[in-house]
């Protein structure tokens, strides 16, 4: 049988069943004869077909409600996506990388074997790259981008490859002639990506554009020339992202800036280029710096939209470092000055964040980013410039400032910065100062201690006004971190005094005297009941203080503080004082014990709910 003729029957055949089945369908819908007779096909099926036979629907059809869609699970989907990715992008990637890698091992075999000269090989260098990339264009007009850009990856790289050879291997062109080049194919494939709209060619514009003074190197400082060609990159990347939503390419803008620097400090710096390699790193701060404010928004996921934080944040960190590393030298704490005034450039980039947003959350992240650099500089400058506790008390004045600022301007995340600084002052305060004392009261480390209650104080103050829980828990916190400064700093004074009474003791011993071992238990014994007395003094305060302000939360701190200090008493003060300290130890808190309780049966606070008259009769 001839095959269209086959094939004709199989038409017929497939037709047949489709139109019994329709005819079936119209008649379970009970509709009329006339349209029924109408839609009898007019070729019946050869052979009726085992599916058409089955068809009893049980329920009515409606024509009105469209078939379901058949359903594809996440993981088919996925597995797809996989798929398609891996043999679309990541064959394609290691393709290119296989070509480059054959050809060079043919053009090396080929130049071993001397088959071809040196301007022979790299003339066909640069045919082959120029013929690869004008070939791509016809893969790209067919539909087929991806892989089009794969050969102009080739193209370009053969390109730089074959100008390569003939400055660094062969010394065919001068170095002049070969940057000229270089500069041209850079700016050929910048012309493409921006004509064709494709990040990923500006992509290669830049790889290239950095490669260059690599391939060009001759070992010779030239540090004018090298960061001015760089400077002309980075702000023809920075106008891409500005016209283009190609934000991604500061990263790799960046990435080329940094390395290209790192390399050349590390061959060639010395202190007497130090004014012009900071006004070189001062001006590719100021192009990133500026860079995710003038960003043109992204359309392509999250990704993109991390890039302007991320360039933000490593911008900063490494400027001020390579200040610091180039100050270091010759006086580190002159940084501290720089600092503040990156802090002050941050601030400001924070207020154009603002004002330049066409929404109040378009550059929020920016905004806040900014505004947290800036502190951040401020907290720096303050240990690098700061000597000793003077660390301390900057970071506590810091907080106080960022609190006040905070409550005017109604700013959440300052609230969180002031709490960042409290938080390591309070941690150098307890950890890391260690004063010397000379006298009670008056000195550093009183005056510090007080610097700190009164910053926990104003903080639990504007937290307390707060009604959310989150600003209850601060207050509270404050409050309790409050007390125990406060306790701390007493208990060191009472220590301080009677360590020096004990001091007093030697020098007796050491002149001839003998050492009154009695003295020195009397002065230990004093010191001992002067802490009991202390800490029941605090307590009775703080209850009072809870009483007045009729706070449940302060007075279970005194009640806590009283039954530690009922504990000690008992435990300690029975065996280790003398039968007078024993006596008014007891008898002082007795009586304070005996006049908390009387407070709380008169039920002056109306805790149990009855009337003062019960209360009293019940006393």
């Amino acid at each position: 049988m001839d095959p269209s003729d086959r094939e004709l029957q199989e038409l017929r055949k497939l037709l047949g069943e489709l139109t019994a089945r329709v005819f079936r369908i119209e008649r379970a819908l009970n509709l009329e004869p006339e349209r029924t007779l109408e839609a009898r096909p007019a070729v019946q099926p050869l052979a009726p077909s085992p599916a058409a036979g089955d068809l009893k629907p049980s329920a009515p059809i409606r024509p009105d409600i469209p078939p379901k869609p058949v359903q594809v699970s996440s993981g088919m989907r996925s597995s797809k996506d996989l798929e398609s990715r891996i043999g679309s992008h990541w064959l394609n990637r290691i393709g290119i990388a296989a070509v480059l890698i054959g050809v060079s091992y043919f053009l090396k075999f080929a130049f071993d074997n001397n088959w071809i000269g040196p301007a022979g090989r790299v003339t066909i260098g640069l045919l082959a790259g120029v013929a690869i990339v004008v070939w791509s264009e016809r893969f790209r007009r067919r539909g087929y981008q991806i892989f089009s850009y794969s050969l102009k990856a080739v193209g370009i790289g053969i390109l730089y490859l074959s100008l390569y050879a003939a400055f660094q291997i062969y010394s065919l062109v001068p170095s002049g002639g070969a940057f000229v080049m270089m500069l041209a194919v850079t700016s050929a494939t910048a012309v493409m990506a921006w004509t064709q709209d494709a990040e990923i060619l500006a992509a290669f514009a830049l790889i290239g554009g950095f490669t260059t003074p690599l391939l060009l190197s001759t070992g010779q400082n030239r540090e004018v020339a090298l960061f001015s060609y760089v400077a002309i990159l980075d702000v023809g990347a920075l106008a891409l992202v500005i016209l283009k939503p190609w934000r991604r390419l500061l990263v790799l803008s960046y990435a080329g800036t940094l390395l290209l620097y790192i390399g050349w400090y590390m061959s060639f710096y010395s202190r007497s280029q130090l004014r012009m390699t900071v006004g070189f790193a001062t001006l590719f701060f100021a192009i990133f710096a500026i860079a995710p404010l003038l960003a043109r928004p992204a359309t392509k996921g999250r990704l993109s939209d991390a890039v302007p934080p991320l360039v933000a944040v490593v911008n900063a960190a490494g400027y001020f470092l390579q200040i610091y590393f180039m100050f270091e030298e010759i006086d580190s704490k002159d940084t501290a000055w720089f600092a503040l005034a990156l802090a002050a450039v941050y601030i400001f980039l924070s207020r154009q964040a603002r004002a330049r947003a066409a929404s109040p959350e378009a550059t929020r992240t920016v905004d806040l980013l900014h505004l947290a650099l800036a502190i951040g500089f401020i907290t720096i400058a303050i240990p690098i410039r700061l000597d000793a506790h003077w660390v301390t008390m900057g970071w506590f004045v810091e907080a106080a400032v960022l609190l006040w600022v905070a409550d005017r301007v109604h700013s959440e995340l300052l609230n969180v910065f002031a709490v960042g600084a409290l938080v390591l002052g309070v941690g150098r305060l307890l950890v890391i100062d260690n004063f010397y004392v000379t006298r009670p009261l008056l000195n550093n480390r009183f005056v510090t201690y007080a610097v700190a209650i009164a910053v926990l104080g104003a903080v639990a103050g504007y937290a307390s006004r707060r009604k959310d829980q989150t600003a209850r828990s601060v207050a509270a916190a404050a409050v309790v971190a409050l007390n125990l400064l406060a306790l701390r700093s007493l208990s060191l004074e009472v220590a301080d005094y009677y360590t020096q009474q004990m001091a007093d003791l030697r020098p007796r011993a050491r002149a001839g005297y003998q050492y009154d071992w009695q003295e020195w238990r009397h002065v230990k014994i004093a010191r001992d009941f002067t802490y009991s007395t202390l800490w029941m003094a605090y307590g009775a305060m703080l209850m009072l203080i809870g009483f007045w302000r009729r706070s449940a939360f302060v007075r279970w701190q005194a009640l806590a503080l009283i039954a530690f200090t009922i504990g000690k008493v008992f435990l300690y003060d029975v065996s280790e004082l003398d039968r007078g300290y024993r006596i008014v130890s007891f008898i002082v808190l007795g009586a304070l014990l005996l006049a908390i309780s009387f407070v709380y049966q008169r039920d002056w606070l109306k805790l149990s709910g009855r009337n003062p008259g019960e209360g009293s009769a019940g006393t």
